[in-house]
């Protein structure tokens, strides 16, 4: 069984490289040949990650690595690929979801001239993710990660020829983005985390000597004590480590990338924000989990704690940051993006919250994993119904929809199931992982748990929002005060618009095929949904490391912690649940009145309030911190480069370019001028001629010389 489960997933991240490669070739002999190799190979992704599945059943067979020796000198670099619980998970929902929004693709772009690009794109990204989650070492994970940032780079700049309908951003007093600057951004601000993280490694090489995941676990208490005997060492460890997943998963500070990568197709936006990019940092943090949780409650690190309370309190300072900004958004692919950020922020809080306390480590792990498989069902679901949704009504804005249910019934009915799971509302599989996520929070910490009950109120409200501003009220929208999109966006809107979906309700069949499926996945998933986070949570504990379980004594601590509690965990269980639905409730019920049914309106209401219009203000600028940023790093780079060309490139351009050239030039002139002038003897000047000459034979015999 092993060795089928290692070809399975060997065959899953070579199948969509593949694909990538072929589908050009067989493109130019029919474009419709490429476009099924496209979905084909990741078909075949799909599948093979599915053989992947049952082992979540009988986890006493994990973990599976299979490794290729590939260097042994300098240093040993094996290549191989690590099949557990939580690479299974991984796997599957980036190969899955993929499949099912590239089947989306399908017809979304079937009038796309460049389409052979986007399938090429399309299929190295998932085929990088795929090698990302499945790498058995951090350095092939490394080179996945960067493959991943390489691929959204050429997908969020797709129309990289920016014409003014691919814009986003606006109306105006807001900037317009460029799908170019766009995805300059998400490079930079994810490779400068990806940059700390590389330093991160090669000081664990340091002290491990290993970058295998298995080794890493099995010498864990080894090279944690080295690394502890270096005061502070441990702090930069984690710091570092962590900055590369903070910037992939667009977490605090590192999150202003996400609502700009709104400028490629309708169909990338799902695949980066539900099913590949954003959650490869939560599966890197939920990866080195194990080796901090051991260095701080069973090898007595100090130092160790801080992996967890930073990744803990940056998740939740996130998930609150970007669940305000999108109560405001107008531009409704932003308004899921800025909610991708703030659920990301949820994992991150409960994988903190995982080694906050003892006991812990299995709830708040499989709550991250659980909240993330769920997300990805029904974010992916959101997005394609958005772009079918632009397609449609020909605009990027909220306040320029409105109606549409009655046009877009299939879109309609698959947005209220994921949008109801985005709310969290039973019996929804986004009920039971943001339960689970809240629950282990308020165990581990109060404040972190509040921060969690508000942002799922915000959650609600901004859900609701949305449904009502697409698909109610009057056509064409509400508020017209932010309506002026402007004349770039009224004739086609940011994507291909003008198809329309092809006359046909909810767009093309695999465009309404793959909304559907994702549709009934949120559905069956939230009919399980107990049964699938039991599996989830076996699978997961017995995945995790036994050579870094707890000491017999500390094993005990935990257990009489976990029997302190358990008179009043059920209790407390269902206080968790009342108060995490009256949250929704208190955020879904004033969204509800005024977007839905309309009764009151949200501009009097601004009009009506100083300290509400401050709050709207303050939330459209992104909390000045995208504004910070361009100051800091955009216009501060300009001006270092004005300063720099004026004291240093136009000083040295003046005396190399010019002063150099003046003085062969001129002041040579002047002195054959001179000696000429002295001397009127014929012979002198002859003389003056050969001796040129001569140094000049001399010069080219002594360079002969030295070649010979």
């Amino acid at each position: 069984m092993s060795g089928t489960l290692a070809v399975a997933a060997w065959v899953a991240i070579g199948a969509p490289f593949a694909g990538a490669a072929l589908t050009p070739l067989v493109a130019r002999v029919h474009d419709r040949a490429g476009d099924a190799l496209a979905i084909a190979a990741s078909f075949v992704a799909a599948a093979a990650a599915l053989r992947l599945a049952p082992a979540l059943l009988a986890p006493e067979v994990l973990p599976i690595e299979s490794t290729v020796s590939w260097l042994t000198v300098p240093v040993a670099i094996d290549l191989g690929v690590l099949v557990d619980p939580l690479a299974i998970v991984l796997a599957n929902v980036v190969a899955v979801v993929g499949f099912v929004i590239m089947v989306y693709c399908r017809g979304y772009m079937q009038d796309d001239a460049s389409r052979t690009r986007f399938w090429m794109w399309m299929n190295a990204f998932i085929g990088s993710m795929l090698l990302l989650v499945l790498a058995s070492n951090l350095l092939l994970l490394f080179v996945g990660w960067k493959l991943v940032g390489v691929c959204s780079y050429g997908l969020i700049g797709y129309y990289y020829r920016d014409q003014r309908r691919y814009w986003i951003g606006g109306p105006p007093p807001t900037a317009w983005v460029t799908p170019s600057e766009a995805a300059l951004k998400a490079l930079l601000v994810t490779g400068a985390g990806d940059l700390l993280m590389l330093g991160g490694i090669f000081l664990l090489y340091g002290y491990a000597g290993t970058l295998s995941f298995v080794a890493l676990y099995e010498t864990a208490p080894v090279w944690l004590a080295a690394m502890a005997e270096t005061p502070g060492m441990v702090v930069l460890v984690s710091l570092l480590l962590l900055a590369g997943p903070l910037g992939k998963s667009a977490q605090f500070p590192f999150h202003e990338w996400l609502p700009e990568a709104m400028t490629g197709p309708g169909p990338v936006s799902a695949l980066i924000h539900a099913a590949t990019m954003v959650k490869s940092g939560v599966y890197l943090v939920a990866r080195l989990v194990p080796l901090f949780h051991y260095g701080w409650w069973v090898a007595g690190i100090g130092d160790a704690a801080w992996f967890f309370h930073l990744t803990a309190w940056l998740g939740a300072a996130t998930a609150l940051l970007a669940a305000t900004q999108a109560l405001v958004a107008v531009e409704l692919k932003k308004v899921l993006a800025y909610s991708t950020v703030s659920q990301i922020g949820y994992m991150m809080l409960a994988l903190g919250a995982a080694g906050l306390v003892p006991g812990l480590l299995a709830d708040g792990y499989t709550a991250a994993v659980f909240h993330l498989l769920s997300h990805a069902l029904f974010k992916a679901c959101l997005f394609l119904a958005a772009g079918t949704v632009i397609h449609a009504v020909h605009s990027i804005y909220l306040t320029e929809m409105g109606g549409v249910r009655r046009a877009l019934p299939l879109t309609w009915v698959c947005t209220l199931a994921a949008g109801w799971s985005l709310m969290g509302l039973p019996p929804s599989p986004g009920f039971w992982s943001k339960d689970a996520v809240l629950l282990a929070t308020a165990e581990a910490s109060a404040p972190l748990f509040v921060v969690g009950l508000v942002t799922a109120g915000l959650t609600a409200f901004y859900t609701v929002r949305l449904v009502g501003l697409v698909f109610h009220g009057p056509a064409g929208g509400g508020a017209p005060e932010h309506a002026a999109g402007g004349p770039e966006h009224a004739a086609g809107g940011p994507e291909h618009a003008a198809g329309g979906g092809h006359g046909t309700p909810d767009g093309t069949i695999s465009m309404r095929a793959a909304t559907a499926v994702l549709g009934l996945g949120i559905v069956a998933a939230g009919l399980g949904g107990t049964r699938l986070e039991g599996v989830l949570h076996h699978g997961l504990e017995a995945g995790l490391p036994a050579s870094l379980s707890a000491t017999p004594a500390e094993a005990a601590e935990a257990v009489a912690v976990a029997d302190a509690s358990s008179s009043g965990a059920g209790a407390g269980h269902v206080l968790v649940l009342v108060l995490a639905l009256l949250g929704s409730a208190a955020g879904a019920l004033p969204a509800w009145r005024l977007y839905v049914s309309r009764r009151a309106s949200p501009e009097a209401l601004l009009a009506g309030s100083a300290t509400l219009r401050a709050l709207d203000g303050f939330f459209r600028r992104r909390w000045e911190i995208d504004t910070l940023y361009r100051r800091i790093f955009v216009d501060g780079t300009r001006r270092l480069a004005a300063l720099v060309a004026a004291s240093l490139e136009a000083p040295w351009d003046r005396a190399v370019h010019r002063g150099l050239p003046w003085l062969a030039m001129e002041r040579a002139a002047q002195l054959v001028h001179r000696l000429q002038a002295d001397s009127e003897d014929l012979t002198h000047n002859v003389a003056y001629v050969l001796a040129i000459f001569a140094a000049l034979l001399a010069v080219l015999l002594l360079a002969a010389g030295a070649g010979g």
